[in-house]
């Protein structure tokens, strides 16, 4: 897809907010990007400018709430670089970030290539399973929950940081399990929120399918080594400085991240 000079000139600024953490005011980029397929390619045009191998993609929009809230049918997909896939005990600063939330999700590893051909089952079972702590977190001031849907999708679907903890093989786990995970959010030891993996379009693997099929439709893989975190169990809040802790049931352990430092903006 040719993205019109507009469109060329938006990706770019949005290389530069990621660069150099200076987010840009959204009403300057409404109406920009109308549909999806050109989101996806303004999204493109951002990771090539990043010049780094895509390591991962996050899912968003993965629940009915989520979808109501930017006025989406389905969910979306963000590419990653490699050094937003950390692990945890991990410790941010809030100065290399504009205006983060955290969310509680699963993060899945293709241990094989994954295909659109293979099942719920054999998608689980060619995968580890990791809890993880993301944090979203995007290129425009005051964006949640105002930003819209194709400025989200062209914003790599507001990629900032997926946090992991004890990956477990997806071999030893049924799809069933995923579903009845739950988590607990604390901050600082008060509770934050609490969800379950059912709450990720029914099941967090049918994200992973949902987002190997989309990748296959676009013409891209999905090779042995790739990240992804699936969608959240819960609304996320807004990530501010202390401990913040999630655990999880089924044996899946905690995520802790611990957030130091200031705002920029």
């Amino acid at each position: 897809m040719t993205l019109t000079l507009e469109q060329q000139a938006l990706a770019q600024k949005l290389f530069e907010a990621f660069k150099t953490n200076t987010p840009l005011d959204r009403d300057e980029y409404v109406g920009v990007v109308n549909d999806f397929d050109t989101a996806y390619a303004v999204q493109e045009a951002v990771m090539a400018l990043k010049k780094e191998p895509t390591a991962g993609y996050k899912v968003s929009l993965t629940s009915p709430e989520t979808q109501a809230m930017f006025s989406s049918d389905s969910p979306l997909y963000g590419a990653q670089v490699a050094q937003r896939f950390v692990q945890a005990p991990y410790v941010l600063n809030l100065a290399d970030y504009n205006e983060p939330l955290v969310e509680v999700e699963f993060q899945f590893t293709a241990k094989v290539d994954l295909t659109p051909k293979m099942t719920k089952e054999e998608l689980l079972q060619n995968t580890t399973v990791a809890p993880a702590l993301e944090v979203p977190d995007a290129r425009f001031k005051n964006w949640f929950p105002k930003l819209d849907k194709y400025l989200v999708l062209s914003d790599t679907a507001v990629g900032g940081a997926v946090v992991s903890g004890k990956a477990r093989d997806g071999a030893t786990l049924t799809v069933d399990e995923l579903a009845e995970v739950s988590a607990t959010l604390t901050h600082d030891g008060n509770k934050k929120g609490y969800g379950k993996g059912s709450e990720v379009l029914g099941n967090p693997v049918e994200s992973l399918k949902w987002l190997v099929a989309k990748l296959a439709a676009q013409g891209k893989t999905f090779p042995a080594g790739t990240h992804a975190s699936t969608g959240t169990f819960l609304l996320p809040p807004n990530l501010t400085v202390g401990e913040w802790r999630v655990d999880f049931t089924g044996g899946f352990g905690e995520v802790v991240l611990k957030v130091e430092g200031e705002k920029q903006w």
